[in-house]
């Protein structure tokens, strides 16, 4: 990318019309929905027995019933072609962290020179798709092809729209020929079940009904950067990598804090007003948008769904970001950490457990039955972070969110759990042998008489806080914007899981007259071996880090390989199997696959920071210094003194810096390929510093590489 060809996609920005979105009154309940098989459109559809046994299946976790495949499919394909489908796919979500499809036609040759439109229930039940080119971990060999995908009833069918037709998706679970999970959905399906069996024996100890399933709500707040295509396609690190390798930090970035919640460009309220209507049809409940903090950075949220829907619902967000952003000349950026020196984007995780009645079991109560009830649920969640920990610090690592644990926007690596004031000072009477008092949830006065008093919730916000409690549900803040949100759910469900299994198995053991004192013993015993891990205080502080290793003994596993290796940990793959949410195999496989996935990132990016820099910006370095002694020369043969002395500083210090940008390539050059991560990291690093401290001592008009200052404000 020459120099040209950057003002070139500068000059393409300037001319853009910078109008505003005609608005269209769009009517949202027209739309809402209209591209989701729902329950709405099947009842609708279907026979009313077939109805009720796929709702059965949906709702109460029954096993899907045989005989009504063909009628499901026969409806769905009508209501398919009705929307302007030609074709179908069982959309699954493989290790990859993506998703993947094959399209199948509805087409069969009638054999008189025409065609039918068939989908008969095989076809909606099971799909063979090739498993040998994805991710297996080793579970698979190569000339061991067979992968099947099978139907996710629970998750809705779906229309994906494009300019000339439509495809019918269906989501699906992917295993291999010998049963093993090949994808992400298939073991958060099995945790899901896993908490709900144990959740339900919790229930039935307090003498609550516990037909049907528990289910786990989730809310996935998505953030995520907007930049011009055209400054873009002047990235080749941002192409190939998603994240800027180069860039020196831009005069303004952040700092005056006047993005956050400011108001929206007319360009980017357009993109954000087809983003909803292409959500809503899908039948995604988007519910917020805003911009966040750093410069060309967004967040959107929906309503909470049932965990498996929602998770394939964030799925197919990111995909519209990405479609919609294409559509209006931008890219949307989903790495945790694609710009040095300001805020990165997480995928903040909101969880909570819903009884078969439709009570959130993590709402505090209004009677002495209900806070027992919550209390109990909340310490199986404070025990089940604690011992496992480090699972829950494994399940959002990754090569990108290395960049941002940590950093002023993110929580850091260590794990712990915010209860705020309230419920802090429960738990510590709760370990003194029972809670008899609550700090009461006070008014908060703004200070204006002109506004009202605001009710206070029982807890504040803490941002610093990985895992926190805010009100009704847990955030989990460190899950990666770039990641799938099925990883760190199936963890979470299967630890709490764990948790509720051992607190029902005592309470089963009470009798009628003793159980609230067992129940009081059993909620004591656990805080007192577990409260190592409530802080309530500022996760960045060093003093924090410090007690948080050595005085409370809790995990710091700052970079994912150091987080992979709990994998390996026996108590760790006991608990997934034990749940029969991961085999020890399916476990091993995950490993190899993380850590494989881990060195491909790096390597990818060390051989782009190598040719980055020796063929873009070692080149335009190397003409500053050309100019810089041409210059020079030229006045000293003419005899003027005035200006040598600022030439022969400059190009001292320009040359000094290409001199170091060259000794960090030759450094960096044997290692582009290699595994020994941290090293090439560390030459990586060094090629930067140097060509960043550069990038402000080359003219402009020689600099290759769209800036930090336009990639952030020109969008």
């Amino acid at each position: 990318m020459t120099m040209s060809q950057r003002k070139s996609a500068l000059a393409t920005i300037a001319a853009r019309p910078s109008e505003a979105p005609v608005n269209e009154g769009l009517d949202v309940s027209s739309i809402y929905g209209q591209n989701v098989y729902s329950l709405k459109t099947m009842r609708e559809d279907l026979p009313k027995s077939v109805y009720k046994k796929l709702v059965a299946t949906i709702q109460k976790g029954e096993p899907i019933a045989s005989d009504i495949a063909c009628e499901v499919a026969n409806a769905m394909k009508r209501w398919a072609i009705s929307k302007g489908a030609t074709h179908f796919t069982h959309w699954f979500q493989p290790l990859t962290g993506a998703t993947a499809e094959k399209h199948d036609s509805f087409i069969e040759p009638d054999h008189q020179g025409g065609v039918i439109l068939e989908f008969k229930g095989g076809n909606l039940v099971q799909g063979e798709p090739d498993a040998s080119s994805f991710p297996n971990g080793g579970l698979r060999a190569t000339f061991e092809a067979r992968g099947y995908t099978a139907w996710d009833p629970t998750s809705p069918a779906f229309i994906k729209e494009s300019k000339t037709g439509s495809t019918l998706c269906i989501p699906t679970v992917f295993c291999s020929y010998t049963g093993e999970s090949l994808d992400k959905k298939t073991p958060l399906m099995r945790s899901l079940q896993a908490l709900s069996t144990q959740a339900k024996r919790v229930l039935s100890c307090f003498g609550e009904d516990s037909e049907g399933s528990i289910s786990v709500s989730v809310g996935l707040e998505q953030e995520y950067f907007l930049v011009d295509k055209a400054l873009f396609m002047s990235r080749p690190d941002l192409a190939q990598c998603g994240r800027t390798l180069f860039g020196a930090a831009s005069a303004k970035h952040q700092q005056m804090d006047d993005h956050y919640f400011g108001a929206i460009r007319p360009r980017i309220i357009g993109f954000m007003e087809e983003v909803d209507k292409e959500l809503w049809k899908l039948g995604i409940p988007s519910k917020t948008r805003h911009n966040e903090v750093a410069p060309a950075q967004f967040e959107i949220a929906p309503v909470f769904e049932s965990c498996n829907w929602a998770v394939d619902q964030n799925m197919m967000t990111m995909e519209v970001l990405r479609t919609v952003a294409d559509r209006h000349d931008l890219v949307c950026l989903t790495h945790e950490k694609p710009f040095a020196g300001i805020n990165g984007s997480g995928k903040h995780n909101n969880w909570s457990i819903v009884s078969p009645s439709g009570k959130n079991l993590l709402d505090p109560g209004t009677n002495p039955h209900d806070n027992a009830r919550f209390l109990t649920v909340l310490c199986a969640i404070i025990k089940a972070v604690n011992e496992y920990q480090g699972l829950l610090r494994m399940c959002v690592a990754s090569a990108g969110n290395d960049h941002r644990l940590g950093a002023n926007e993110a929580p850091p690596a260590i794990i712990s759990i915010f209860l705020g004031d309230q419920l802090h000072d429960i738990i510590e009477q709760l370990e003194q042998g029972g809670a008899t008092s609550s700090k009461s949830a006070a008014s908060m006065h703004v200070g204006v008489d002109a506004l009202p008093t605001f009710p206070k919730d029982t807890t504040d916000r803490n941002r610093t806080s990985p895992f926190a409690f805010t009100g009704n549900k847990f955030e989990f803040r460190a899950v990666g914007s770039n990641q799938s949100a099925a990883g760190p759910n199936t963890v979470l469900n299967t630890i709490v899981a764990s948790a509720l299994d051992e607190i029902a198995t005592v309470l089963e053991g009470a009798t009628e007259e003793n159980f609230n004192q067992v129940l009081q013993d059993l909620l004591q015993k656990i805080v007192k071996e577990n409260k190592q891990i409530l802080f309530n205080g500022d996760g960045y502080t060093d003093e924090w880090k410090k007690e948080a290793v050595e005085q409370r003994g809790l995990l710091n596993l700052v970079t994912s390989p150091e987080a992979y290796e709990v994998l390996k940990k026996p108590e760790y793959i006991d608990v997934f199997n034990k749940y029969s949410v991961l085999s020890p195999a399916e476990l091993e496989c995950r490993y190899e696959v993380h850590t494989e996935v881990y060195a491909q990132i790096i390597e990818i990016e060390a051989q782009m920071t190598y040719e980055m820099a020796k063929t873009m910006i070692l080149p335009a370095a190397l003409s500053q210094v050309e100019t810089l002694a041409s210059n020079l020369t030229s006045l000293k043969g003419l005899g003027i003194t005035a200006g040598t002395a600022t030439l022969t500083a400059s190009l001292e210090k320009v040359g000094g810096l290409v001199d170091a940008l060259g000794s960090a390539i030759a450094d960096l050059e044997p290692l582009v390929g290699s595994h020994d991560t941290p090293v090439v990291i560390a030459k990586m690093n060094a090629v930067r510093d140097a060509a960043d401290a550069i990038e402000i001592e080359v003219a402009d008009d020689k600099w290759p590489l769209a800036k930090y200052s336009e990639l952030l404000f020109q969008y």
